[in-house]
């Protein structure tokens, strides 16, 4: 499940439980690198077919709103919108919203009850457990495409990039090929197994670890 059509992870592994993360250190990473992206970087590409830098930064800030809400379960607009709506509209004041919104999602994520139970995201019933590990592999890996767009360094902790490994695992091949769901960025990118967790984690998620702007 992703929690976008366009911008996020293809196939992800939904039946995976979790013990509670904590997601503050990949959040802080994210939020760190938000002074490094500059206007003139705003209409620049990114790994994401069809998605500038705007885009990525204004799905960031959707989601960020949406995966707090759901780990509180105040269930509503913000957790019951479809992703197919088209592109995210950026914010004047991203600058100060996003920061402030990737501390409230962890924040949120740090109480036992965030995990329990079901709730709601992108208009997906879901248990806590995996809404959970969902938002962390959001974050994680659009952090990645901003950081690559914007020739920053990115360096997420090993719990995160292990929690993303795993809920990208490709699911077992259905009886019934025809029954599989696509995979939005086409198949996972073969990567070496003796590469870095990272790259592999961004394999999996149907991006080439190498990719640079204007490719």
């Amino acid at each position: 499940m992703s929690f976008t059509d366009r911008a996020g992870p293809p196939l992800m592994d939904t039946e995976t439980k979790a013990e509670m993360l904590d997601l503050g250190p990949v959040c802080r990473e994210v939020a760190g690198l938000l002074d490094g992206v500059t206007d003139e970087h705003l209409t620049g590409p990114t790994p994401c077919p069809g998605y500038a830098v705007r885009d990525v930064l204004a799905h960031l800030v959707g989601l960020t709103t949406a995966f707090r809400d759901a780990a509180k379960k105040e269930l509503g607009p913000t957790t019951d919108s479809s992703p197919d709506g088209g592109l995210p509209v950026l914010p004047a004041d991203w600058r100060e919203v996003l920061p402030r919104q990737l501390d409230e999602m962890a924040a949120a994520w740090r109480s036992p009850d965030a995990w329990q139970g079901h709730t709601r995201v992108g208009g997906v019933d879901l248990p806590g457990s995996v809404t959970g590990l969902v938002g962390l592999n959001e974050v994680q890996i659009h952090g990645w495409d901003l950081a690559r767009s914007t020739d920053q360094p990115y360096a997420p902790d090993e719990a995160s990039l292990q929690a993303s490994y795993a809920l990208l695992a490709p699911p077992p091949e259905p009886a019934d090929a025809d029954s599989a769901s696509s995979n939005l960025f086409g198949p996972p990118v073969e990567v070496p197994e003796d590469a870095p967790l990272l790259d592999r984690v961004i394999g999996r998620s149907g991006r080439r670890p190498a990719w640079k702007p204007g490719e």
